[in-house]
């Protein structure tokens, strides 16, 4: 019996520091680009490597806090896979997926853009997880996570999401930009019925055709029992039922964001399974995010019980909006 099953994609993540004189950053409007000059070479300061994707990266962090954890996705037959499996071994995260013919997914990730970074990412072999490929019989657990899948992958979370349904076991589910921009009706198998929704406003925005924040919360709240949106800098504003809550961020230096969505909904999901307020369960994804913004590398940082009490020490200011 697992405390929580997480589902989603898995890669192998390279992060490229490139010579800051060599990288233009323009803007236009409301958006900032990054400029490299066709036919150049770029120099490449330092190349870090870590294995990422959200089915991972919250299993990781799921374990690390003390829950019994295993992952549902799928590894293809590269070396790449091999060092997802080898990882997830190290870090006591039972995989429970299938293996393919394939390559696992791989992310580019250019950093160091104004406190920011850009993504290439392929799939890979994380979009083919088939419904048939899952013993649901063996499914045994508290909860689930669902990270954002494509393709066929996608259709068996939906699966899975009316499995948890039918059998009444809590799930949360943490869409990407590029699965909110299909619009609810895309989502609406995994939406209804969510135990909890945590999303950024982007994706918020998408799903529900509007720009304030407070509508967003109405909206989506009629179909997920807890509603978490983050903002930035501006912290994250939770709806459950008549509570209302603002989340303000500490003044941290922000080193590379990648994971930070991840971690701050695994933190979120965890104190939830283990009882904790929905206050609480805020302090803790903050406090999840905030250690991972710190450091380069989506499971790096992760924190450890031990850890985590001693950061929910640090004063965090939350409000009733």
């Amino acid at each position: 019996m697992y405390d929580i099953i997480t589902v989603g994609s898995a890669t192998v993540d390279v992060f490229v520091h490139t010579v800051k004189e060599f990288t233009h950053i323009t803007s236009l409007k409301k958006e900032h680009d990054v400029c490299f000059p066709i036919g150049g070479k770029i120099l490449i300061d330092k190349l870090t490597f870590d294995t990422g994707g959200a089915g991972t990266n919250t299993a990781v962090a799921f374990t690390r806090l003390g829950l019994k954890t295993a992952w549902l996705g799928k590894l293809g037959d590269d070396i790449n896979s091999k060092n997802i499996a080898e990882t997830l071994k190290r870090e006591k995260v039972k995989f429970i997926g299938s293996y393919g013919k394939g390559h696992t997914g791989y992310s580019v990730i250019i950093v160091g853009l104004l406190n920011d970074r850009t993504i290439m990412t392929h799939k890979g072999i994380n979009d083919s997880l088939a419904k048939k490929e899952v013993d649901f019989k063996k499914l045994k657990t508290n909860w689930f996570y669902f990270g954002s899948m494509l393709g066929e992958s996608f259709q068996t979370v939906c699966a899975l999401a009316e499995f948890a349904k039918k059998k009444n076991i809590p799930y949360a589910f943490n869409p990407s930009t590029y699965l909110a921009k299909q619009g609810y009706q895309k989502l609406k198998q995994l939406i209804d019925g969510c135990t909890v929704l945590v999303l950024n406003k982007d994706e918020a925005e998408y799903l529900t055709h509007t720009s304030h924040l407070q509508k967003m919360l109405d909206v989506l709240q009629r179909h997920a029992k807890i509603v978490v949106i983050t903002d930035g800098r501006n912290g994250a504003f939770a709806y459950a039922g008549g509570q209302r809550l603002h989340l303000r961020t500490h003044n941290i230096k922000i080193v590379e964001t990648t994971g930070a969505g991840d971690a701050f909904a695994s933190g979120i999901v965890f104190a939830l399974v283990k009882g904790m307020s929905l206050s609480d369960a805020l302090k803790t994804g903050l406090a999840e995010a905030e250690s991972t913004l710190q450091h380069i590398g989506a499971k790096n940082n992760l924190l450890t019980y031990t850890q985590l009490q001693k950061s929910l020490k640090i004063p965090t200011r939350i409000e009733a909006f």
